[in-house]
């Protein structure tokens, strides 16, 4: 069991990652001021990062790999766990040691933790010059300004219409193969263990018509995947109607009988699907109260929109799912993934997000989670213990109640199931072939090129004569809890 443990602590350690991955490249020229842009968190952070590299290139900055050699650092960063912010103050401890030999070194935090700290990093960190929520990157040049003339740079407001619609982000760190698109930011979900409403404010969706212009740009440069971004990407709603700010005002409209045009995420999946057959489409993340069979529907009828779904349970049991105010049932999750098995089939690929330990968790609820995850057979999870984040709805009404250790127990059940059944998963494709879309060579070896398929599984396979790009069948001959291994047929 340990070396299952272990593979699927490869698939965790892929968000774990994202809390310290450095998404600048090199591209300033003689001259240009450099900037040092390193992001925390989910998917989203990332692309807020090139939004923001974007804003920045046209204020002359360019943008280096080495923080040593930068005039302005930002992290962007994630408040959703506690050990995401303790990353970025051990982080700016390390920045302070540059910043004592290059005094004119600007230091900036956005995102997330900008937005639920705000002056208190200005007080506790000296060390930052800027602090920008979500919503304020367009300020950033003006902020950057404030520091120029010896003052520091603040704003945290927070907006109901700001979407970045019109900026091109700058990729960063690219592979050239795939690529984010934010369709959408904020969320109205409260749930109670969640920061993200706090910090990223209510739900806006971004015009359609720029997302599938953006995935056109990205098609005609090469790239070959891209997967739309949001907080809960099913609650989707645009309309042209421009008096209608965001999903609320679009909602209340309908609700009012009043007539007008509305595209939501189903219709806004298939007109970026039709961009080109070649331009694979991915999406993420799914909240199970709102998923519909409109979406699983239009998800089958193109070949190209990949047959995977992250869909957070969070937990198996209906009363703590109550406490954590994720408004649907274990039922209602259940009816949901025999919907994706009904109309995508058994080998539609789903993942999850558990929380182990939630306040008053009880063992017999703590085993609704593990039969859960063997009802559904998960390809992966998230899986983490509780950590009570201040400001939310959980730490304002409930104790923190279940030992560490007990947490940790649950954890490490959770792991352990997850980890054979992953396994298992993946013994089912050995022996079939799959098309894969090539992003680059292995981690483990130069020798060897991996891709993911339509399913989200990564596939490795021997490099030959073949590019990142390319689309090949992979015959799978072998597999780990984490990976399929192969070879071109």
């Amino acid at each position: 069991m340990s070396e299952l443990i272990k593979d699927i602590e490869i698939v965790d350690k892929e968000k774990e990652a994202c809390e310290v991955t450095n998404v600048s490249k090199d591209n300033a020229v003689a001259g240009q001021r450099k900037l040092y842009i390193e992001s925390y968190g989910c998917q989203m952070n990332f692309s807020d990062s090139e939004i923001v590299a974007s804003i920045m290139e046209k204020e002359g900055f360019g943008t280096t790999s080495k923080f040593e050699d930068a005039d302005l650092i930002f992290l962007n960063t994630c408040s959703i766990r506690d050990k995401a912010e303790q990353t970025v103050r051990k982080r700016l401890t390390q920045f302070n040691k540059v910043k004592k030999e290059k005094p004119s070194l600007m230091v900036g935090v956005l995102g997330c933790m900008a937005e639920r700290l705000k002056s208190q990093l200005l007080e506790e960190e000296k060390i930052v010059d800027i602090v920008a929520g979500p919503d304020a990157y367009r300020d950033l040049p003006g902020l950057v300004a404030e520091v120029d003339d010896g003052s520091k740079g603040v704003n945290v407001f927070l907006s109901r219409e700001e979407t970045y619609a019109d900026i091109t982000p700058v990729r960063l760190n690219s592979n050239g193969v795939t690529a984010f698109i934010s369709i959408m930011r904020g969320c109205d979900n409260m749930c109670s263990f969640c920061v993200v409403p706090f910090t990223r404010g209510r739900e806006r969706s971004r015009d359609p018509h720029s997302i599938v212009a953006e995935a056109q740009d990205l098609f005609d440069r090469g790239y070959r995947e891209v997967t739309l971004l949001g907080q809960n990407v099913d609650s989707y709603k645009w309309s042209p109607d421009n008096s209608l700010k965001g999903k609320a005002q679009i909602e209340k409209a309908e609700r009012k009988g009043k007539d007008i045009e509305i595209i939501n995420f189903a219709n806004l999946l298939e007109m970026v699907a039709k961009v080109h057959p070649d331009l694979r489409v991915r999406f993420s993340t799914s909240h199970p109260k709102d998923i519909t069979d409109e979406v699983l529907h239009t998800m089958a009828a193109y070949e190209n929109i990949c047959k995977y779904i992250h869909l957070p349970a969070q937990s198996g049991n209906s009363r703590v799912l109550e406490l954590m105010n994720r408004t649907y049932t274990r039922e209602w999750y259940m009816n949901r993934v025999d919907a994706i098995r009904r109309i995508l089939g058994e080998a539609c690929g789903i993942s999850s997000d558990m929380i182990a330990g939630f306040c008053t968790e009880q063992e017999k609820e703590h085993k609704d989670t593990l039969s859960l995850m063997d009802y559904v057979q998960y390809d992966f999870s998230y899986m983490f213990y509780y950590s009570e984040r201040p400001g939310t709805l959980a730490a304002k009404k409930y104790e923190d109640d279940i030992p560490l250790e007990v947490k940790k127990r649950r954890l490490k059940e959770i792991i352990e199931k997850q980890s054979a059944i992953s396994l298992e998963r993946n013994k089912r494709d050995l022996n079939k072939v799959f098309k894969v879309l090539i992003e680059g060579t292995s981690k483990k070896s130069d020798e060897q090129l991996k891709g993911r398929n339509s399913a989200n599984k990564v596939v490795v396979f021997p490099k030959e004569n073949y590019k990142a790009g390319q689309y090949v069948n992979v015959l799978v001959k072998e597999c780990t809890a984490a990976t399929l291994i192969g070879e071109v047929v």
